[in-house]
C-alpha cells in the first residue's frame, strides 16, 4: 500500500516527475533498449488502454488509470540509473 502511495504521490506532483521523464530520455546513463522498453509500455497503454474499470464510473474508472500510469512510472525509475533517482529524489520508491 505504501507503495501505491507514493506512486501517487509522484504522478500528482507533475513538478517532479516531468523533469524526471525529460532526464530520463535525454540521459546518456539509460540504455537505448531501456528507452525503448519505457516506450512501449507508455504507448501501448496509451492505444490500447484495458479498463478494469470503465471511466464512465467516474472516480472508480480513473483510479485504474492512474494505478497502471503509476505502474508505468515505477517501473522506468526502477531501470533508471542511480545518479538520476538521486538527482530526483527517488532512491527510496
Amino acid at each position: 500500500m505504501l507503495r501505491f502511495v507514493r506512486r501517487l504521490k509522484f504522478l500528482v506532483n507533475f513538478k517532479k516527475s516531468v523533469p524526471f521523464l525529460k532526464d530520463f530520455f535525454l540521459s546518456k546513463e539509460v540504455r537505448l533498449a531501456t528507452k525503448g522498453i519505457s516506450v512501449v509500455l507508455i504507448i501501448g497503454y496509451i492505444l490500447f488502454p484495458f479498463d478494469i474499470i470503465p471511466d464512465f464510473l467516474l472516480v472508480f474508472g480513473i483510479f485504474d488509470d492512474v494505478a497502471v500510469a503509476g505502474f508505468i512510472l515505477q517501473q522506468m525509475v526502477k531501470m533508471a540509473p542511480e545518479a538520476l533517482k538521486e538527482k530526483h529524489g527517488l532512491y527510496k520508491t
